[in-house]
C-alpha cells in the first residue's frame, strides 16, 4: 500500500525542468552472504553487524522510499553498493519496477566489496555505452572503487533529447592519511582528463561527474587536481556545482560540522540542491541540530537510511 501511495501523482519530472539527476552514498548496501574474495564478513548474520534478511529488506525499502520522495530522477548515481543482486532487489523487488528502473554496475577491486552503480529509468534515459575506469594502484596496495562511466541519451516526449555522459565516483576516504590524499589527487587528475576528452569528442553533450569525493572544494584534490583553485569554474569549462550552496550546509556531518564531500561537476552551470526531507534526519544530541538518520552508528543498528544526504541536479 505504501508503494502504491508513493507512486500516485509523482511519475513526472519536476515542473520547471526536463530531467533531474541524483547522487547518493547509500551506506553499506550489502547482501547477507559472505563473498570469499571480499572483506564483508561484518555484513552477515553471524558478523559484527548481525546483518539479517530483515535488516536488508528494511534497507532496500528505505532506499526505494527516498527515490520515491525525490520524484523519480531520470538517473541516480549510487555509492557503497555490494553487487548486482542488491541492485536487482532494489530495481525489481520494490515498486521501482513500475517506473521501469534498471541499473549499470561493474565489480571493482575495492577490498570491502563496495562499488558504484547507476540507476536509470528506461523511458527517461537510454544507455548507449558503459565501462569502468580503474583507479586502483596495485603497486602501493591501494584497491578502491572504479569510476563508473555511462553514456546515453536523456529523453523527454515533449522537449526532445540530450546526449549525456555520467561518471559516478567514490574516492578513497581520509582514513588512509597521506597515501589516500595522494591517491585522491591522481584520481582527480584522471577524472578531469576523462571529462575533458569526452567534452572534446562530444561538444554538445552534457558531461557530469557525481560522487562521494571524500574531499571538499578547498582541498587539494579538487582545488588543484581538478583545477578549480577556489573558483566555481575551471580552465576546462567545468563547474563545481556545490559552490552554489550556503556556508554551514553539507551532505555529510562529522563531529558536528556539515561539509560538502558529495559533489556534482558538470560542463554546464546547473542547479544543485541538497535533498534533506525531515524523515532522513534525526536530532543530533551530542552536537545539536540535526544529523542523517543512519543505518548503523558504529556497530549499533539504527534502521535508518544513510550517513550521507543525497544531492540532486536540475537539467533545464
Amino acid at each position: 500500500m505504501i508503494g502504491l501511495l508513493l507512486l500516485t501523482g509523482t511519475t513526472h519530472a519536476q515542473e520547471n525542468c526536463r530531467w533531474t539527476m541524483a547522487f547518493w552514498n547509500v551506506e553499506n548496501y550489502f547482501d547477507t552472504w559472505h563473498d570469499t574474495l571480499k572483506d564483508d564478513c561484518a555484513f552477515t548474520p553471524e558478523g559484527d553487524n548481525h546483518w539479517s534478511s530483515s535488516r536488508f529488506t528494511n534497507k532496500k525499502n528505505n532506499l526505494f522510499k527516498m527515490i520515491a520522495a525525490m520524484k523519480w530522477p531520470a538517473v541516480i548515481g549510487l555509492a557503497e553498493v555490494e553487487n548486482d543482486y542488491v541492485l536487482r532487489e532494489l530495481c525489481h523487488g520494490t515498486p521501482l519496477r513500475k517506473l521501469g528502473y534498471d541499473f549499470v554496475h561493474y565489480e571493482s577491486p575495492d577490498t570491502r566489496g563496495i562499488d558504484c552503480a547507476l540507476l536509470y529509468r528506461h523511458e527517461r534515459f537510454q544507455v548507449l555505452e558503459s565501462r569502468n575506469i580503474n583507479v586502483s594502484d596495485s603497486s602501493r596496495g591501494l584497491f578502491t572503487r572504479d569510476i563508473l562511466l555511462v553514456g546515453g541519451v536523456l529523453k523527454d516526449s515533449l522537449w526532445g533529447s540530450d546526449t549525456c555522459f555520467v561518471l559516478v565516483n567514490h574516492w578513497p576516504s581520509k582514513r588512509g592519511g597521506v597515501e589516500a590524499e595522494r591517491h585522491r589527487m591522481v584520481i582527480a587528475q584522471l577524472l578531469l582528463h576523462t571529462m575533458d576528452s569526452l567534452q572534446q569528442h562530444h561538444p554538445s553533450a552534457l558531461v557530469i561527474a557525481m560522487g562521494d569525493f571524500n574531499a571538499t572544494s578547498d582541498e587539494e584534490a579538487i582545488s588543484n587536481g581538478m583545477g578549480f583553485h577556489g573558483k566555481a569554474v575551471n580552465g576546462a569549462g567545468f563547474y563545481d556545482l556545490v559552490l552554489q550552496q550556503p556556508k554551514g550546509t553539507g551532505s555529510y556531518k562529522y563531529q558536528g560540522v556539515w561539509s560538502w564531500i558529495d559533489h556534482a561537476i558538470a560542463n554546464r552551470e546547473l542547479k544543485l540542491d541538497l535533498f534533506d526531507p525531515d524523515f532522513i534526519l534525526v536530532d543530533d544530541e551530542k552536537y545539536m541540530g540535526k544529523k542523517p538518520f543512519r543505518t548503523y552508528t558504529g556497530m549499533h543498528y539504527q534502521g535508518g537510511y544513510s550517513d550521507h544526504l543525497p544531492i540532486m541536479v536540475t537539467i533545464p
